[in-house]
């Protein structure tokens, strides 16, 4: 591969998917107090079984967001193809540097890193860089790198770990973005809700999202009742999951939080 010329002229880099419509703005703002457990658990009984993303951990404990997914590729290199010789000068030319130009407020990126331990698919400058245009939070299944500097940044940032090396330093090349891209095992679409805290990241289809968020606005408020009455004393059985009785009594605790005051 000419480094003088670094893009490849066997496979037109960098690949860009189609035009995506991101997740309405008032659903992400719903969504915004549903937890990942509940959400994982509630398309789990709609059937999408295939959602909470393997092996990306909170850089930072206490982090959360919600957000539409924009998403980047990284694919195994090959020389003749792309590799990551001339370090940075190559990478700026690439879907890593492309994708951060369309970056929008709230945004999400999800990154396919195939679970490397060798390439730092973030740094200070990309993370500061995403910060500014808007970005919400990263999720990669893979790793950054100037980790001190990037917690400073307080971007929130789900990753496998820290490494030294640059993006395209060993085995992997910033190759698509606005493509389907398998993060932790999970399929995530250009516009679905992602949504992660200290137990991960789940992945929302943006055509499940509506109703996720009635049946999950439901389970977090009844979760919260019978929080309160087992800490005032009540039996676990009776409260988690409610009973028929229990029920009864949380629809009735329910609506007296919801009346308005009497005019």
């Amino acid at each position: 591969m000419d480094t003088q010329n670094p893009m490849s002229t066997v496979w037109p880099l960098p690949v860009r998917g189609a035009p995506f419509t991101r997740a309405d703005a008032d659903l992400v703002r719903r969504m915004d107090a549903i937890s990942a457990a509940t959400a994982c658990a509630k398309l789990h009984g709609m059937g999408v079984t295939r959602t909470a993303v393997q092996g990306p951990t909170a850089l930072d404990t206490g982090s959360r967001i919600v957000g539409s997914a924009l998403t980047l590729q990284f694919m195994p290199q090959r020389e003749d193809v792309a590799s990551g010789l001339g370090q940075e000068y190559v990478e700026r030319d690439t879907a890593l540097w492309a994708v951060l130009e369309t970056v929008q407020p709230g945004d999400v990126l999800v990154v396919q890193a195939w679970g490397s331990h060798f390439t730092g698919c973030f740094g200070d400058m990309l993370v500061r860089y995403f910060k500014r245009r808007g970005g919400a939070g990263i999720v990669i299944d893979g790793r950054i790198r100037d980790a001190a500097r990037v917690r400073q940044l307080g971007v929130p940032i789900w990753c496998t770990g820290t490494t030294p090396h640059y993006a395209s330093q060993t085995d992997l090349f910033p190759w698509a973005y606005d493509v389907p891209v398998a993060t932790g095992g999970v399929l995530c679409l250009p516009g679905d809700i992602v949504v992660a805290d200290d137990d991960g990241a789940v992945i929302v289809p943006a055509a499940k999202a509506p109703e996720l968020v009635q049946d999950a606005e439901d389970h977090e408020d009844w979760e919260s009742f019978s929080r309160m009455r087992l800490e005032q004393g009540a039996r676990l059985s009776d409260y988690y999951p409610l009973s028929p009785n229990s029920r009864a009594e949380y629809e009735h605790w329910r609506d007296n939080q919801t009346k308005q005051p009497a005019q």
